[in-house]
């Protein structure tokens, strides 16, 4: 099913033709729980991964936070188990007796790692399906793994981005290995189909020059709610911009950064100094309570019920409840890249 985003729900532009030079193209990945196969777009669904090459493992360092880990398989095993439980009558009790010794099984948890650990599969891109993509040479599909770790650089998943040709894969690597453990549930991706839309957005508030932020902000506050500038409830609905007009939420390729607890800071490549610009947003989130009006069309019955699985939590992904951001070089797309959470 094609996912279609409502309109904004203002004009910005015809508001502030200063913003329309500012404009840029992202894709929304919009991910659902599926069956994906190597041969498609997909979060957290197999690859196609030639089987003569190595597949990436990290050294860490993997840290202990003072809680045990899991396994892949619990993680899984404990999805299924919340699913049945919640999608039936209940009792007294959320969970069966049997249910219940599994759940105390799991929250024993198992020791950290001490060896190398095998990333696991984020996301595979097809250019086909996200022609903003810019591969190397004659690479068509980007393929993006993690260590389900968080690591003392800014205590996220460190990622490994891969250039491949799907032409030249002709013998896949059908069973790759899996880490052994990982820190949390929300670092093991649910498979998911993609359904990729291209929107426009525009800088989040804090990337516009002040002269241009004021304005738009005391706008936003005016246009929510008859706000008066300078009042305290102009300060609340000032925010009307940054989470409706401005930047989308959820899995996406390009776009803004949203620049939500910490001011904005250029990425430089690290090989060549260009300055860097985003690839991928990693989402704990497709929407929430200040966003709702990017919920697309097609999801806005069941956004309206609480459920388990939650319809905006699709892939089960969670970095913090924020989101994590893979920055590329424009230049040299085969150039390393960066991270950060936003």
């Amino acid at each position: 099913m094609t996912r279609t985003t409502p309109p904004r729900p203002a004009d910005i532009v015809a508001v502030f033709p200063r913003l329309a030079p500012l404009a840029r193209t992202a894709t929304r990945l919009h991910p659902r729980p599926g069956s994906p196969s190597p041969n498609g777009s997909s979060i957290g669904g197999p690859l196609l991964w030639p089987a003569a090459e190595p597949w990436p493992h990290c050294d860490g360092p993997h840290e202990p936070d003072g809680r045990p880990a899991t396994t892949p398989a619990d993680v899984r095993l404990l999805r299924r188990i919340l699913a049945s439980a919640n999608n039936r009558p209940q009792g007294d009790t959320l969970f069966t007796p049997e249910e219940q010794a599994v759940v105390d099984r799991i929250d024993v948890g198992h020791p950290w790692p001490e060896e190398p650990i095998a990333m696991l599969p984020v996301a595979q891109l097809y250019v086909r399906d996200v022609p903003l993509l810019r591969p190397p040479e004659q690479a068509d599909m980007l393929q993006v793994l993690w260590c389900p770790f968080d690591h003392p650089e800014q205590y996220i998943p460190k990622t490994a981005l891969f250039w491949h040709s799907s032409t030249a894969v002709t013998d896949i690597l059908t069973a790759p290995p899996e880490p052994a453990v990982v820190q949390h549930e929300g670092y093991v991706p649910e498979p998911c189909l993609v359904h990729p839309e291209q929107v426009v957005e525009y800088p989040a508030p804090l990337e516009l020059d002040r002269d241009l932020r004021e304005q738009v902000e005391q706008w936003s506050a005016r246009h929510k709610a008859g706000a008066e500038p300078g009042s305290a409830y102009d300060q609340a609905e000032a925010a009307f911009y940054q989470y409706e007009l401005s930047v989308a939420p959820g899995w996406k390729v390009g776009g803004w950064a949203p620049w939500t607890f910490t001011d904005p800071h250029p990425q430089h490549c690290p090989a060549c100094n260009t300055q860097m610009v985003p690839l991928l947003t990693i989402a704990s989130n497709e929407w929430d309570d200040s966003n709702h009006s990017w919920i697309p069309y097609e999801d806005q019955a069941a956004a309206s019920h609480t459920t388990y699985p939650d319809p905006a939590h699709p892939a089960m992904v969670s970095i913090a409840g924020f989101n994590q951001q893979i920055y590329a070089c424009p230049a040299f797309p085969d150039h390393p890249h960066t991270e950060l959470m936003q």
